[in-house]
């Protein structure tokens, strides 16, 4: 259980990838009989955890943002009709 899960650069990867390694590792870890590997696997995770967190929240504000340009978009052209 020493390979490799987590992806050297994780911008290229979508959140449902990350948390599909996340999933990978929580059933390495359910089946882990030595704590020493354990460890590792769990902070491998806490680390993945992190980074599904920032890509989460980086996407969420990019929604955000999108939203709250279209809406001034729309109020602009209301603005002209009216």
């Amino acid at each position: 259980m020493k390979d490799k899960i987590l992806p050297p650069d994780y911008d290229q990867f979508s959140i449902e990838e990350l948390t599909e390694q996340a999933n990978k590792i929580i059933e390495s870890l359910e089946t882990e009989n030595d704590l020493n590997n354990s460890v590792e696997r769990y902070q491998e995770l806490l680390k993945l955890n992190n980074i599904i967190q920032k890509k989460f929240h980086k996407n969420f504000k990019s929604i955000g943002e999108e939203t709250n340009k279209k809406i001034k978009e729309i109020t602009k052209k209301n603005e002209k009709t009216a």
